[in-house]
């Protein structure tokens, strides 16, 4: 299990295009930010959500995935106006993010976009891939975020189109799933102790399975079970009487 002290900050991006192949990724920017923080392995309830008007209109096979189109971001900020603001909320933490390289890569043109001189997010920010962490852990499966909800029951039914809040907090559940096992999602800042926060804990799936049938034992049995136990000691001594 991670260390439980360090700030973690999952987060996802949605952006005017999905083919990346070309120089300086042909152009396309950043239309959606989502990021949640996870303190001492708790969602703290800190995030930031920001929609950002790109420099360049969005295309129709990347709205079909995210539904953001150019005339919602038409009165949003510009990615500069926003962009030490988010900063502020990254800054020396560790980056989540599934597929990683794809959001850090936009992240880093929009820095140059800005600033050629403003350096690299992992300059700033430990990097951290879920989905090479995926891969290690399911070799040769398929591991894109909705099959991993799956996986860990995890419910994602609400998830109908990509958004960078949603998909981030639904990867925060499959990260602290991922690094530890079971572990309590409920929110940490301002609840008074002892308070369960069960609303925002994982939403499981239902699995559907029977209840186990349970075979209870016979009277013989139960006889050469006390049997067997008389060679262990007296009665009062022995704890597994049925």
């Amino acid at each position: 299990m991670k260390a439980t002290n360090e700030r973690i900050i999952v987060f996802d991006t949605e952006t005017t295009g999905m083919n990346m192949t070309g120089p300086h990724y042909e152009g396309h920017g950043i239309v959606e930010i989502g990021a949640v923080e996870i303190i001492n392995r708790k969602l703290t309830g800190n995030s930031f959500h920001v929609y950002i008007k790109p420099d360049r209109t969005i295309d129709p096979e990347a709205i079909e995935v995210h539904g953001i189109t150019d005339e919602f971001l038409r009165d949003k900020p510009t990615y500069r106006e926003i962009h030490q603001e988010f900063m502020d909320f990254i800054q020396g933490a560790e980056l989540v993010a599934h597929n990683a390289p794809f959001d850090i890569g936009f992240m880093d043109y929009e820095f140059t976009k800005i600033n050629a001189g403003i350096g690299k997010t992992e300059d700033f920010c430990k990097v951290t891939d879920t989905l090479e962490m995926a891969k290690r852990l399911f070799p040769g499966k398929r591991n894109n975020l909705d099959i991993l909800c799956s996986r860990y029951g995890i419910d994602n039914s609400h998830r109908t189109l990509h958004g960078a809040l949603l998909d981030a907090e639904i990867l925060a559940d499959v990260y602290l799933m991922m690094t530890g096992g079971q572990t309590s999602l409920a929110l940490n800042a301002g609840n008074n102790e002892g308070e369960s926060g069960a609303e925002n804990a994982i939403r499981r799936l239902a699995t559907g399975r029977k209840a186990l049938k349970v075979i209870r034992a016979s009277a013989d049995e139960i006889q050469a079970h006390d049997a067997r136990l008389d060679l262990v000691g007296k009665k009062d001594d022995v704890l597994w009487r049925l």
